[in-house]
């Protein structure tokens, strides 16, 4: 009678392990889309008015070891760049990697921030990590380019293609 129900609750954990699993490229897609859109908005914004987004990087935003016009310009470049890639799926951990270090810049070079604006760039933060580590996912151009150029393998791409590649299970 153990066994029966042992059984039993063996094959319902797998099959919920199935459904779960096949909901996972949905799930990368919609994190892509949800923090790609955040970020380029915020990139539309600051194109929409150049002289206040010199003068946010001037006074508000102390990002280190750069010249404000610079800051501004790769800020706002990796905003628009980067979401496009990390939506695509193409490049996708690049982008997420890419839009990690604005994302930590951003908090960090803000003499303050409120709690609620840090928590979302916690959750911006955590869905990137995610994506970083597990990649963009089946949904993905990364999914469908880098096999065609030997990137599941190995074989045929270079080791920094390979690194970048996802790796579909």
């Amino acid at each position: 009678m153990n066994s029966s129900w042992l059984d039993g609750a063996l094959a319902a954990a797998a099959s919920a392990r199935r459904a779960l699993e096949a909901l996972q490229p949905a799930a990368q897609l919609a994190a892509r889309v949800y923090v790609g859109a955040a970020f380029f908005r915020s990139g539309l914004t600051k194109i929409a008015d150049w002289e206040t987004t010199l003068a946010l990087f001037q006074d508000e935003y102390k990002v280190p070891l750069l010249p404000t016009h610079v800051a501004a310009v790769l800020g706002t470049g990796g905003e628009l760049l980067l979401p496009v890639l990390l939506v695509l799926g193409l490049f996708g951990r690049f982008g997420a990697l890419g839009l990690s270090v604005i994302n930590v810049v951003a908090v960090l070079s803000l003499e303050e921030i409120a709690p609620a604006a840090l928590q979302q760039h916690v959750f911006w933060g955590s869905l990137l990590a995610a994506l970083v580590l597990w990649g963009p996912g089946r949904w993905s151009a990364d999914a469908w380019w880098w096999p065609k150029l030997g990137g599941s393998s190995g074989r045929g791409v270079a080791p920094v293609a390979t690194a970048l590649s996802t790796r579909v299970r």
